[in-house]
């Protein structure tokens, strides 16, 4: 694992606790332009609300959420999701969603760890493939196929910037094994 962060699946409880550090990291990444789902500009009651949701969807079992943690300040800078819930005849399959990291925390390893502590989530979960989307020729897209991740194909106009404007997506999957 990166020793520059730690790594670390939160709680239900610390999942609530954390909202306001998860949406620092979340609004940083859509400032700098990354295309996860929300348009500029993000206010602070829309992507906490945003976390609550995932607090409750944590609470359920319906996902893990997992963050990177700075070992120095305890700031968490990078986090991602693994979507358990999943229609009853894909039991075995789990989304990796909103892997998103800090921009003061990039190039230092902490997208890869947060993907291997996906995975290894998932695969203690029983899950067998995992899939995910990304911004077409992006940081992202790179930082999968690194790590082992198979594109599956690219979507145009998928989704839109921040500030508006068609981007394409590029679909990867992995096929892991059940702890």
């Amino acid at each position: 694992m990166n020793e520059s962060v730690i790594i670390r699946q939160l709680t239900p409880q610390e999942a609530r606790e954390q909202i306001g550090a998860l949406s620092a990291v979340l609004i940083d990444c859509v400032e700098g332009g990354a295309s996860v789902s929300f348009m500029l500009p993000l206010t602070q009651e829309r992507a906490d609300t945003f976390w609550q949701g995932v607090a409750e969807g944590v609470a359920a079992g319906e996902r893990i959420l997992l963050v990177a943690q700075d070992p120095s300040s305890g700031m968490i800078v990078g986090t991602v999701q693994v979507v358990l819930k999943q229609p009853e005849n894909q039991p075995h399959r789990a989304d990796i969603a909103k892997m998103l990291v800090h921009n003061q925390a990039r190039r230092r390893g902490v997208g890869a760890a947060l993907m291997r502590a996906a995975e290894e989530a998932a695969a203690k979960a029983g899950k067998t493939v995992l899939v995910l989307d990304t911004v077409t020729g992006g940081d992202a897209e790179r930082l999968y196929e690194r790590v082992g991740w198979v594109k599956s194909g690219i979507i145009p106009n998928y989704a839109l910037w921040p500030k508006g404007g068609f981007c394409d997506t590029t679909v990867f999957y992995k096929q892991i094994s059940a702890a």
